[in-house]
């Protein structure tokens, strides 16, 4: 497993890092920990959680996959081999995250609410990586249909100097060693990344989506990532399953995350189906898994930090974990360009 290092921070991440979204509602205490076993054994030292999971977001299950990785921790130990990353909520009308369902914005004392629930549930002392799960501000989110920019009300939002002000701070105490966005727009980083140089917290990362049939973190945000070294944690590698082929032509198979739950709806556009019937073929032409097919791909991007994969069984993550043996030989990615070209972004 190759490292590479996370932004400017001197960290070193596995370029695979294990997602854990699933644990605590698709996945058991048990199933979770047998694939934090199977990961760290892969080479793996980067896992990332939220105080929002396990999905889809309910009061029961919120901060359970930081309560069962916190399990692990504590059964295993060698916490100081690990680097760890969690996010706050942004702004959010759902009422279980603070108290008396008070609304859930980035403020200085949300920030360390949130915090400290996140270093009890996983039994540690700091978080390697803190990020801001998605803005404050109201922007598009998770491939919200019909929204542009212009569709967007203005309103007040948190103050970027004033949220990383306390994430500053919080550095300053040892409880988080270092900041990252998520969902966030070009704008939204260079705003950062200015406040930054007044002395607060400079973002080593950015967690967004990125895959095969949705590329548009390449148009702004790519560029930025790469001569800022604010690096992408590319989330959805498989389009949240839809990339393995298993929900072509409407199909909806027994204990599947779309089938269960019917959150999917970014990856239920028109031309999905026809993307990933290419992809799928090429996967053919060439020999390969499509699942190690679209994997390898995230993971060969120059401005990709690292990968988060998930799975809800060991059988999946075994043949996840395989794409690492997979090569992205120029000729291939002309032909994944060329697919690209007749296809492009059909599920931003």
């Amino acid at each position: 497993m190759k490292q590479r290092e996370l932004g400017r921070t001197g960290i070193a991440v596995s370029e695979i890092c294990l997602g854990t979204m699933t644990f605590g509602q698709q996945n058991t205490e048990t199933e979770g920990h047998a694939q934090l076993d199977m990961a760290l054994d892969h080479g793996i030292n980067f896992i990332d959680t939220a105080e929002l999971y396990s999905i889809p977001p309910r009061a029961e299950t919120q901060g359970a996959t930081e309560t069962i990785i916190g399990s692990w921790l504590k059964a295993r130990g060698g916490r100081d081999r690990l680097v760890i990353a969690s996010k706050v909520v942004g702004r959010t009308a759902m009422p279980w995250f603070r108290p008396d369902g008070e609304e859930a914005r980035l403020t200085p004392h949300q920030i360390r609410y949130a915090l400290e629930g996140s270093l009890r549930r996983l039994g540690t002392d700091y978080i390697d990586l803190y990020q801001l799960h998605w803005p404050d501000r109201k922007v598009g989110l998770f491939g919200a249909g019909g929204t542009t920019f212009r569709d967007l009300p203005e309103d007040s939002a948190v103050p970027f100097e004033e949220t990383l002000g306390v994430l500053g701070d919080l550095v300053n105490e040892g409880k988080i060693r270092h900041v990252g966005l998520s969902n966030e727009t070009a704008w939204g980083v260079s705003k950062f990344l200015e406040a930054s140089r007044t002395g607060l917290p400079r973002v080593a990362s950015i967690q967004n989506a990125y895959n095969l049939i949705n590329r548009t973190f390449e148009i702004g945000l790519a560029e930025m990532a790469l001569h800022e070294k604010v690096g992408l944690l590319a989330y959805s590698p498989l389009a949240q399953g839809y990339l393995t082929g298993k929900y072509l032509n409407g199909a909806r198979p027994a204990g599947a995350r779309t089938t269960l739950f019917d959150r999917g709806q970014r990856y239920q556009k028109p031309g999905v189906d026809d993307a990933i019937t290419a992809y799928h073929a090429l996967a053919r032409e060439e020999g390969i898994d499509p699942v190690q097919l679209a994997i390898a791909f995230v993971t060969s991007r120059p401005f990709v930090t690292s990968n988060i994969i998930g799975a809800t069984s060991v059988d999946q993550l075994r043949t996840i974990l395989g794409a690492t043996d997979v090569i992205i030989t120029p000729e291939l990615e002309e032909k994944i360009n060329a697919i690209h070209q007749v296809h492009s972004n059909p599920a931003p």
